[in-house]
């Protein structure tokens, strides 16, 4: 094949590649005779179908078969040969098909991966925050999980609904005072001054006996699922059918018997463990982006835009949905769209350019994902679809772009161990609370 550079600008090459129409013809005779000797058609013995009836029948397939394979052979050769490793994958375009006597031309067009010095990172000084697990937290999960699990009996005596009890009560949503859509349900229990209803839904019904019916207004939060209803007000007409009152079990080995466990002291002893866990997991977290904001203040290679451009996709994709539903925070909200999408430019070149670095550190390191910790992943991949797990990891299997999206993350935290390992780390301990506050990222 005949290789013509093209362009040779920052990360950007572009190159012409021909290659002759003998080649390929030669490609797609061999390929034809291949096929002349296994196919069966009626009429004639295997083996024995003439050369100008295989290339009738399938001259054009093989043409395009061959032309694809000598196309991707050709890319491969070439960034093989003059040593390129594309960031993305490069693009392809072909000029001329190479049919009728004519050479197969295409133009390919890329960006290639940034030259990386990997930083010395022995100066880095990182504080890596534990705290303990208090007895406070421990009863108070305790008593939550005690919450969760609580009877409720009926109330006896004829007095009306106060905050914490439960009314069971059948309700009618209505719009402009239309029932709408969702908006009815029959036997419902409702906790008083209770999360997980409307605002203002639960609280209005206080004061409500049994067999009594009561008409509320609401108002709809602006994020609320349904767009037809968020923001707007409506009205429920309620009726009480019975009042409970929560009764909390009490804690004790009985008690923690029904959750499956022996005892209560294995109770706490899990609730402790699980919020060991969780503290180690938070300050993993913080520990993390202190090493990458250091990094970030030493990388200072260009970024491949192309893959700029991928990464700010998906953030803005997300900022759009959130602003859409009412959930930005209030330092974005504030923001013109030109300045915001300014600011997440810069945040996904950040993340591009360490991606790279980690990445580059892992290749020099020779730093590998075992075909155990994919397998790991796939699993827990496969858990958050109770029922589909086979058919996940079919999914897994069929596609390599999907094993190398959970590649990536498992050899970022192997490249993140690794290099925690050479810095200086001072371990300061502080409050669960001072763990949990987590400053913005540099």
């Amino acid at each position: 094949m005949q290789v013509t550079p093209t362009l040779n600008e920052g990360l950007k090459r572009s190159f012409t590649v021909v290659v002759p129409s003998a080649d390929l013809q030669a490609r797609c005779d061999a390929r034809l005779a291949e096929l002349g000797r296994d196919v069966k058609l009626p009429g004639f013995r295997p083996g024995k179908v003439p050369a100008s009836v295989v290339k009738q029948r399938f001259g054009e397939s093989v043409q395009a078969e061959v032309t694809e394979k000598v196309v991707q052979d050709s890319v491969k050769n070439l960034l093989e040969e003059q040593n390129i490793r594309p960031a993305m994958q490069p693009k392809v375009d072909l000029v001329s098909t190479g049919l009728e006597g004519k050479d197969l031309e295409f133009t390919l067009e890329m960006e290639v991966l940034p030259e990386i010095t990997v930083p010395d990172v022995s100066g880095v000084e990182l504080t890596r925050l534990t705290a303990k697990v208090s007895d406070e937290v421990v009863e108070k999960a305790m008593a939550e999980v005690a919450q969760r699990n609580r009877s409720f009996e009926d109330v006896k005596e004829d007095r009306a609904a106060v905050k914490g009890d439960v009314l069971n009560v059948n309700f009618v949503g209505k719009k402009d005072g239309t029932p709408f859509e969702g908006g009815t349900a029959e036997d419902v229990n409702v906790e008083i001054g209770g999360q997980g209803f409307i605002p203002g839904f639960s609280e209005q019904m206080e004061g409500m006996k049994a067999g009594e019916e009561r008409v509320i207004t609401v108002t709809f939060p602006e994020n609320y699922q349904a767009a037809d209803l968020a923001g707007k007000e409506a009205t429920f007409d309620i009726k009480a059918n019975a009042l409970k009152k929560p009764v909390d079990p009490t804690l004790d080995d009985e008690f923690a018997k029904t959750l499956g466990l022996e005892s209560i002291e294995q109770m706490r002893k899990l609730i402790t463990e699980q919020a060991e866990g969780e503290y180690k997991q938070i300050s993993r977290v913080r520990i993390k982006r202190e090493l990458l904001d250091a990094l970030a203040e030493k990388t200072d290679f260009e970024a491949p835009q192309g893959m700029v451009d991928a990464e700010f996709g998906q953030i803005w994709s997300r900022i759009e949905q959130e602003r859409k539903n009412g959930g930005l925070d209030e330092k974005d909200a504030a923001k013109d769209e030109d300045t915001l999408r300014a600011d997440y430019r810069k945040i996904a070149e950040r993340r591009v350019k360490l991606g790279l670095l980690l990445a580059e550190i892992g290749r020099k390191q020779d730093i590998q994902v075992a075909q155990e910790e994919l397998l790991g992943a796939m699993q827990q991949e496969a858990r958050r679809y109770p029922g589909q797990e086979q058919m996940v990891f079919e999914f897994f299997t069929k596609n390599p772009q999907a094993i190398e999206s959970l590649r990536g993350p498992i050899l970022e935290e192997k490249v993140v161990d690794y290099l925690i390992e050479l810095v200086k780390v001072t371990e300061k301990e502080v409050t669960p609370e001072e763990l949990a506050d987590m400053p913005d990222a540099d």
